[in-house]
């Protein structure tokens, strides 16, 4: 059995909520293997965010194991966990976070600033990223010439620009009409089953969650149970 990419055992968060303790999450075990599209489903406060969270190295967790590409992340400091961020994983999140004063090709060249790259190949890998979401003819357009759809693509194509092994995505739909939420997914269904990337997605929207490999469900910081791939 080849080893998960994503490796989680009993993993725990807590906050400090005054003098208080809550924690949100209690002992996660879940394996992610390279290639799977799994959906994190459960109602709100459930933990689903703070897992995904923990998962893309955005938050530490408080306890457990959590091993992403035979790597603890868990050990790992902040400056040690923002390059890890940076050449593993590609974010999609419900506000597509773009810069209104740059182009599409622009907001998609962000993450490679950080790089050690030059214009040109920066350019280029844009580019790439923009026509591998269907964008390529608006490449120039800034983010208020978009429809909220494109704007998503342009977010999506932003976050694989790196190349990254694991695509992290909260409510990416969460703003879009039903028939635009539904082609995104489709794109995002592509990345998975075309180029083997592997996507941890939190919705709430259970048509959301038919389009991926398997869906997973947290209750009450816990995961309850586990549906197959249809």
């Amino acid at each position: 059995m080849a080893t998960p990419l994503v490796e989680i055992r009993g993993l725990t968060k807590a906050y400090a909520r005054g003098k208080q303790r809550v924690e949100v999450l209690h002992g996660i075990d879940l394996d992610i293997p390279e290639g799977d599209f799994v959906a994190l489903m459960g109602p709100s406060g459930s933990g689903k965010t703070t897992l995904l969270n923990l998962i893309g190295g955005l938050d530490s967790p408080s306890g457990g194991l959590l091993r992403v590409g035979g790597q603890r992340i868990d050990d790992f400091g902040s400056d040690e966990l923002a390059a890890w961020r940076a050449s593993t994983v590609g974010f999609i999140f419900q506000s597509y976070n773009l810069m209104p004063v740059l182009t599409a090709q622009k907001n998609v060249e962000l993450p490679l600033l950080l790089a050690d790259m030059g214009a040109a190949e920066r350019s280029r890998r844009a580019s790439i990223a923009l026509k591998l979401v269907g964008l390529d003819d608006r490449a120039k357009h800034k983010p208020n010439e978009l429809s909220g759809g494109q704007q998503q693509r342009v977010a999506i194509a932003r976050a694989l620009v790196s190349d990254p092994r694991l695509l992290i995505c909260d409510e990416p739909t969460g703003d879009l009409d039903r028939k635009t939420a539904d082609e995104v997914l489709r794109l995002l269904q592509q990345l998975n089953q075309e180029f083997g990337k592997t996507i941890v997605m939190v919705t709430h929207d259970p048509k959301a969650a038919e389009y991926a490999r398997r869906t997973v469900h947290l209750d009450k910081g816990t995961l309850v149970d586990e549906a197959p791939a249809h």
